[in-house]
């Protein structure tokens, strides 16, 4: 795993523009090389907030929506359409506002969808989609080029919260039971799945997360206990956080970028 990169911002306003234009380049010079890109996109209140950032920005026109695939690190395990799905904020923030290849919008199977209320149905739904858009010989998911994940005050990322099975799965995708935020049934994208990312970016941003960012800085940190700790990128991984959420790093870690 790549040991990560810091960069503090003024307010959450600043960090999550500066985020989405970082966004813009990354999935620019992607599809420059390849001809296409692939991100994940995390919910929450930041995750939420850079890309309304992103639809917002005269930028965004950079990229070729119709060759970018959009795949989630987790979803709460509730009925298409709810408020509290991720998809549901990523759709109103910018998805429905830009012009995207249905067919490469890969959101999480619903508990209203094919497999009920089954979450590791669901969650083997989801591996078999990755599995696919691997293809022959590719792994088990595809190769993303950004994964997006938001900090909880516990430390959690996607939906792998502190000393939960699922931060020992080793398959793609795990369904989760008994999580200790509402609603407890989620699936969420495994340690594997998270590191097979070229890069990760950890976003964080109010006095709540500071805690559990400094921890997850740590050199001994225990992703089983840490989980933050334990998403690393390939190549890069990006700690991207307001001033607030950085008020407990470790000493001489992180880079102010904005007054």
């Amino acid at each position: 795993m790549t040991p990560p990169d810091v960069l503090v911002h003024r307010d959450q306003a600043l960090l999550a523009e500066a985020a989405a234009a970082r966004l813009v380049t990354r999935i620019a010079d992607a599809q420059a090389a390849r001809g296409s890109a692939s991100v994940v996109l995390t919910g929450g209140g930041v995750g939420t907030a850079v890309l309304a950032a992103l639809a917002a920005a005269g930028a965004r026109d950079a990229v070729d929506w119709g060759r970018l695939d959009v795949w989630w690190g987790d979803e709460r395990f509730l009925p298409t359409g709810d408020p509290e799905r991720n998809e549901t904020g990523a759709r109103e923030a910018l998805l429905d506002r830009v012009p995207l290849d249905p067919a490469r919008v890969h959101a999480m199977p619903a508990a209203d969808g094919p497999d009920g209320d089954d979450p590791q149905a669901a969650a083997e739904r989801y591996a078999a989609e990755l599995r696919a858009a691997a293809g022959a010989g590719g792994g088990p998911v595809p190769a993303f080029d950004v994964l997006m994940l938001g900090v909880g005050p516990d430390a959690h990322v996607a939906s792998l919260f502190p000393e939960l099975p699922a931060l020992r799965d080793t398959g793609a995708v795990a369904a989760v039971r008994g999580a200790p935020k509402p609603p407890p049934t989620r699936i969420s994208l495994t340690f594997p799945s998270l590191r097979a990312a070229d890069e990760v970016w950890l976003l964080a941003a109010g006095g709540s997360k500071a805690k559990a960012v400094g921890l997850g800085l740590a050199p001994d940190a225990d992703p089983f206990r840490v989980p933050c700790a334990g998403a690393r990128g390939r190549s890069r991984t990006l700690f991207l956080l307001d001033r607030a959420a950085a008020s407990e790093l470790p000493p001489g870690m992180g880079r102010i970028t904005s007054p």
